[in-house]
C-alpha cells in the first residue's frame, strides 16, 4: 500500500537570486546563479495537521516533523532512527562557570555518531524518491560515514572522497558500510572538485553540503527539536561549530517557519559561529565586514569538520550572524581539545573537538562580556569524540 505524507512543498527557490523551481525534481544548484536552493512549504496547510499538540504523540525521530519535510511517499524514508537527540542541562559546568542555564544538545547520539545523519537521511530519502541509484560526496569524515550508512540502507552506490588525513575511524566506517572510498591528497575543496568533474560521466548525484536542497531540511530539525525541548522558548544564545554551516542555516530556517505557524514569537537567539584559528574564514569575514568567507591559506585543524576553507553558503551564514546580533569566534586546537575533555570530565559527554571548541568560545565571550552568565545558552556538540581518537592522543 502506498502511504503518502501531506505534501506541503510549494516550490524551491534560490537563496541568492530568488529564482523559483518546481518541486519533486532532482536539483543541485540554481541554474541561473549557481547558488544553493531552499525548499518552501505551504505553512498554512501544514498547520492543519501538524500542531504542538499533535507532536505529543509523535515518534521520537526527526520524522515527527514530516509535514515540514520534503519526502512525499513514506516508503521512501531511509531512516536509522535519527534525531530527537538529548538536550542535556550541563549543571556541573554551569556551576563551575556560574551559568545556571547552560545546555548541550548532543548530536553525537545520532546514528553514525554525528549530526550529519540528519542531513543524509533526508538527502538519500529524496534521492530514492527521485530515482537516484548512485550518490557521491566530498567530506571531512562524518558526512562520508552518514552517506555510506544511508546509501547502504537504500541500496545505492556510495562514492566517498575524503582527504588522506581524515580521522581513521571515519575511513574504516565508510568501508565497513560498503562505500567506495577514495583518499585525496588535499582538502575537502579538492575532493569536491573531483566529484564535480566526474559526476556527470559516472552518473553520480552530488550530495555535497548545500549543493543539493535537502540536507538542510534534515538539519533544520535541530531548530524544531530545540524549541520543543525548551517548551517553545528559544534560548538567548546558540554556539555552533561552523564548517559548511548547513546546521546553522537550517536552524534559522526552522525558526522562521515556526514563527509563521504561530509556534514561537519573533525572538531569535544570538547565533555564534565557532571555528578553529587554523581555519576561520567565517570569523575573519565577519570581523572584516565581508559578505563572503575570507580566503584561508594552508588551513589546518584537528577538528576536521571545521577544516572547510570555502563554504558555498558563507554569505547566508554571515547574514544570519548579523541579523541575530551574533558574532564569530575562533579558538586554538589546543583549547578545543582541552575543552572537549573538560566537557567529558564534567558532563559525561565525549564531545568531538568541534564540540570542545564551543566551550572554549563560550569562555572567551564570558570574559569580554558579550555573553552574560544569566542567559540561557545552548552548545551544539555536533558529533562524538570516538570518531577523532587521534586528536586526543598525547
Amino acid at each position: 500500500m502506498l502511504v503518502i505524507f501531506a505534501m506541503n512543498v510549494t516550490h524551491l527557490f534560490c537563496s541568492a537570486c530568488d529564482k523559483k523551481f518546481e518541486p519533486n525534481k532532482l536539483y543541485n544548484l540554481c541554474t541561473d546563479c549557481g547558488m544553493p536552493l531552499m525548499v518552501e512549504y505551504d505553512l498554512e496547510k501544514v498547520g492543519e495537521s501538524l500542531t504542538k499538540e499533535s507532536l505529543q504523540n509523535a515518534g521520537s525521530t526527526l520524522w515527527r516533523y514530516a509535514e515540514v519535510l520534503p519526502v512525499e511517499n513514506r516508503q521512501n524514508c531511509v531512516s536509522l532512527g535519527e534525531g530527537w537527540t538529548p538536550l542535556h542541562h550541563a549543571k556541573t559546568l554551569g556551576e563551575k562557570y556560574e551559568i545556571p542555564n547552560l545546555f548541550i544538545k548532543d548530536e553525537g547520539m545520532n546514528p553514525t555518531q554525528s549530526f550529519k545523519a540528519r542531513g543524509m537521511t533526508m538527502a538519500v530519502s529524496m534521492a530514492k524518491e527521485l530515482g537516484v541509484e548512485k550518490v557521491a560526496v566530498p567530506s571531512a569524515g562524518n558526512a562520508a560515514g552518514a552517506l555510506s550508512a544511508y546509501a547502504a540502507l537504500a541500496g545505492m552506490e556510495a562514492h566517498i572522497f575524503v582527504p588522506n588525513d581524515t580521522p581513521k575511524a571515519c575511513i574504516i566506517e565508510c568501508k565497513a558500510l560498503g562505500a567506495n572510498v577514495r583518499l585525496v591528497d588535499g582538502l575537502i575543496t579538492d575532493c569536491g572538485a573531483i566529484v564535480a568533474k566526474r559526476k556527470e560521466k559516472e552518473g553520480w548525484f552530488d550530495v555535497s553540503t548545500l549543493k543539493e536542497p535537502y540536507r538542510i531540511e534534515g538539519k533544520k530539525t535541530m531548530g524544531y527539536e530545540l524549541a520543543e525541548q525548551l517548551d517553545w522558548e528559544l534560548p538567548d544564545v546558540i554556539f555552533y561549530p561552523t564548517g559548511g554551516g548547513t546546521g546553522l542555516i537550517g536552524m534559522w530556517k526552522a525558526f522562521d517557519e515556526m514563527e509563521k505557524m504561530g509556534w514561537i514569537g519573533s525572538h531569535r537567539p544570538r547565533m555564534i559561529s565557532v571555528q578553529s584559528s587554523g581555519c576561520s574564514p567565517i570569523v575573519d569575514a565577519f570581523h572584516q565586514d565581508l559578505t563572503h568567507g575570507a580566503n584561508i591559506e594552508n588551513p589546518h585543524t584537528v577538528a576536521s569538520g571545521l577544516r572547510v576553507p570555502k563554504a558555498i553558503g558563507d554569505f547566508i551564514m554571515l547574514d544570519i550572524l548579523r541579523k541575530s546580533n551574533g558574532t564569530a569566534v575562533s579558538v586554538s586546537d589546543k583549547r578545543l581539545v582541552e575543552d572537549s575533555e573538560e566537557i567529558g570530565a564534567n558532563e559525561g559527554i565525549f564531545a568531538a573537538p568541534e564540540g570542545g571548541a564551543l566551550l572554549a568560545a563560550l569562555k572567551k565571550l564570558l570574559e569580554t562580556g558579550e555573553v552574560k552568565r544569566d542567559e540561557k545558552i545552548v552548545l551544539f556538540n555536533t558529533g562524538s569524540g570516538i570518531k577523532y581518537l587521534e586528536a586526543f592522543e598525547d
